[in-house]
């Protein structure tokens, strides 16, 4: 039986130790992340956060496992979610889960010496392998959620880039720019697709200017995606007028058979605006 409401109780009154300890022994050289932290305000509440560890890890010595690890998985996903902790290299933060882990293991050692003959040495190893087991749930669990938060992080980072690449820009009143640059893959042709119409919606655009003099290479999946595009607004009652095609994207879509007789095309940017009525 490894619950034992006495080694909780001194690991309880240890905690602020624990955390102390800890801080001033962390590795502050980190280039990035949480640990590398100069502000007071962020240095306290890394503090309060490890220090909320160790009030539920201690519970393992008195709690039955599910309702242990049940309980603390509010602090996991809380850590996992953090922004500070998110903006912090994760094997930094596995680093200083060892790191603890090597603290616990030396209390209970302690704790063992101060209460020498009083709890063989089997009991001891026992609490020591019940501390390795709570670290080890805890350490999977946490990559876990931190994985999920992460891939959370960056498509709201993708979904900004792809905005900001794809910007649909009002000239005046009815008529909108859209620039594009750089490569454009299947992800972004469809993004393009969707969004250029929801912002002509919303905006009340008539004629959409699509200048491509930025996009060096288009492969035959993006162009039938463009060519997808320009009837899509032409249903919702937008005119469109292409500039900037380069001669290796206007011999793509002659190849895929895609007719652009009904839409107005100019050589670059500057001609297509000129003509702007």
């Amino acid at each position: 039986m490894h619950r034992n409401q006495e080694l909780h109780t001194f690991l309880v009154e240890k905690a602020k130790n624990l955390t102390e300890e800890w801080y001033e022994s962390l590795d502050k050289s980190d280039s990035k992340g949480v640990y590398s932290s100069s502000n007071p305000k962020e240095i306290q509440k890394l503090k309060q956060q490890n220090y909320d560890f160790h009030l539920h890890l201690c519970k393992v010595f008195v709690q039955e496992e599910n309702q242990f690890l049940q309980e603390f998985q509010n602090w996991i996903i809380h850590i996992a979610k953090d922004e500070q902790h998110l903006n912090t290299p994760v094997q930094y933060i596995l680093r200083e889960f060892f790191h603890v882990q090597e603290q616990y293991l030396s209390y209970i050692d302690e704790f063992a010496s101060i209460h020498k003959g009083k709890y063989p040495h089997e009991k001891v190893q026992l609490w020591q392998r019940m501390i390795i087991r709570a670290f080890k749930e805890v350490i999977l669990r946490f990559v876990q959620e931190n994985q999920i938060y992460s891939e959370k992080k960056l498509l709201a980072q993708q979904e900004i880039i792809m905005e900001l690449s794809s910007p649909v820009i009002t000239i005046n009143k009815g008529a909108a720019l859209l620039p594009l640059v750089g490569d454009i893959d299947t992800t972004r042709a469809k993004f393009i697709l969707e969004h250029s119409l929801n912002e002509c919606s919303n905006k009340g655009i008539n004629h959409l200017y699509i200048d491509l003099s930025g996009v060096v290479m288009i492969d035959t999946m993006v162009a039938h995606q463009i060519f997808q595009l320009i009837n899509a607004l032409k249903m919702i009652g937008v005119q469109t007028t292409l500039s900037g095609l380069r001669p290796e994207v206007a011999q793509t879509t002659v190849q895929l058979g895609l007719s652009f007789d009904e839409v107005e095309i100019k050589s670059d940017l500057a001609a297509a605006l000129s003509a702007m009525k």
